[in-house]
């Protein structure tokens, strides 16, 4: 069979999520590091190729193409493996909904994911975007790519950190991570390389030209436009933005992915998992098993 049916993919998320949840701190920080480069990387990418296109002319087909190339990102964490929070969001759940972890496990697992992330967004949008010259600033020649990427990086930054309400920063989050975890849920539908890819290409493809708010990608898109000196923003706009983007991701995630696929194709049936182990004692209790060993 060239592709998972539904209840498959499900349980496939629950095992992903109880491997992930046991993880060693080093490997979860590791792990969080290489997945906010790779999102950094597919931001940095996106804005790229869509500067220097007057929206007068092109419409908003910059987003489209933006949203195509950011794809990039998710390919790199789900096919050359790392740890990315907005979709840990959806399979740590599941797996506790399963009763193979407690709740002590996710917030642990959320928190040094959270971190690795932000320091591999930060070191790729400080060293490899703004010291690097990619992302130029104000003072960049005229015409030059530097200076096209600044001036869109400008207007992304400047959306999510002063223009957008928290109501809809969150209201968009939620749809972002509902699409980014749909990506993650059709890749565990294929079980080849090209599948896993055309899975992931196109919710995220929605996702971005539809405009909404991912997380680990504003913690690129924000210290970068602090980097480049892109006016009006700072620090202090990077902490309410990445707040509630996180709320509505996890909702997103935990809400319309996680809890409702448990819902349809797991709830009341015996978990099938090839690591299955007994339930939890409590529900929400941190998990006092070890990963099972196969017999």
């Amino acid at each position: 069979m060239s592709f998972n049916t539904p209840e498959q993919i499900a349980q496939s998320a629950v095992d992903t999520g109880a491997k992930r949840a046991f993880l060693t701190p080093d490997k979860m920080l590791v792990g969080g590091f290489l997945a906010g480069a790779y999102i950094a990387f597919g931001g940095l990418l996106s804005m790229a190729v869509s500067s220097g296109l007057d929206p007068k002319t092109w419409g908003t087909l910059p987003t489209l193409f933006a949203g195509a190339v950011f794809s990039v990102g998710l390919m790199l964490v789900v096919l050359a493996g790392s740890e990315l929070l907005t979709g840990n969001m959806a399979t740590l759940p599941i797996a506790a909904l399963r009763r193979r972890i407690g709740v002590g496990r996710i917030g642990i697992g959320f928190a040094l994911v959270l971190i690795g992330n932000v320091l591999g967004s930060i070191f790729v949008a400080y060293f490899l975007a703004v010291k690097a010259g990619v992302i130029g600033t104000p003072k960049s020649p005229a015409g030059t790519p530097p200076l096209l990427i600044y001036e869109r990086l400008k207007t992304i930054a400047t959306l999510k950190a002063l223009t957008e309400t928290d109501w809809q920063i969150f209201l968009r989050a939620v749809g972002c991570n509902w699409l980014v975890c749909l990506a993650v849920w059709l890749a565990l539908s294929a079980n080849d390389t090209s599948g896993k890819i055309l899975g992931i290409f196109f919710p995220i493809l929605a996702f971005v030209a539809i405009g909404f708010d991912h997380v680990v990608a504003n913690m690129f898109f924000l210290p970068a436009a602090i980097f480049a000196n892109v006016p009006g923003i700072g620090w202090g706009d990077v902490p309410n933005n990445w707040l509630w983007a996180f709320l509505g991701n996890l909702v997103g995630a935990a809400v319309f992915v996680s809890t409702a696929y448990w819902f349809m194709y797991l709830r009341g049936t015996p978990d099938t998992g090839a690591d299955a182990r007994q339930p939890v004692a409590q529900p929400g209790a941190e998990s006092r098993f070890a990963p099972a060993r196969r017999q």
